[in-house]
């Protein structure tokens, strides 16, 4: 959180506050052998655009992504799909490009790598014999939702608004109303939480 100094200009006191910003990335631990690193911080717009998009196709598919049990195989997919790209559009470029990736093969071989499945099928059909094989990570859905949770919380904060900030670490949002059931994520110096 910013803290407040007293200074002077021009002989009249002024009150300066100081606001620290992030700068080690966020660590999702999968398993016990995957690191994915998010953006230490992500300018509001971007988040919002990126989650924007992921409820325009979640509320296309009129699906909730915290119950995939009783929707159509078919909606599922496309909202792993869309949720992946989201995921993806926030990590570090080394770890996006292991999570989401699309690679375009014609004639045996690859000709092309691509973070967004449209791009890559888009790429597919301008080939003779082109198809698209999905070539990133692949998890269970419960563990996307939990990440798909702790990057709005990361990024957006509780009920929209940002978390605030310290100097070494990225803090959590204050926990809202009701039970509480989920211990606190350790830290190392970024905000790491790891696949339950």
């Amino acid at each position: 959180m910013g803290r407040a100094t007293a200074r002077e200009w021009k002989g009249i006191p002024v009150a300066i506050k100081k606001f620290a910003l992030n700068t080690q990335p966020h660590e999702a631990e999968i398993g016990d052998d995957v690191t994915l690193l998010f953006q230490p911080e992500v300018m509001g717009d971007e988040f919002l655009d990126a989650y924007g998009r992921l409820q325009e196709t979640t509320k296309k598919l009129n699906i909730d992504l915290s119950d995939a049990t009783s929707v159509d195989l078919s909606d599922v997919r496309e909202a792993n799909v869309a949720l992946r790209v989201f995921l993806a559009s926030l990590m570090l470029p080394e770890s996006a490009e292991q999570f989401a990736r699309w690679e375009v093969r014609a004639g045996g071989k690859t000709v092309g790598s691509y973070r967004d499945p449209e791009e890559a099928r888009e790429a597919a059909e301008s080939r003779k014999g082109g198809k698209v094989l999905d070539a990133g990570m692949r998890l269970p859905d419960r563990v996307l939702v939990e990440l798909m949770e702790w990057v709005v919380e990361l990024y957006g904060g509780a009920g929209g608004q940002r978390p605030p900030t310290s100097s070494n670490a990225s803090a959590s949002a204050s926990p809202g109303p009701g039970p509480r059931g989920r211990a606190a994520l350790p830290s190392k110096g970024s905000t790491s939480t790891r696949g339950r």
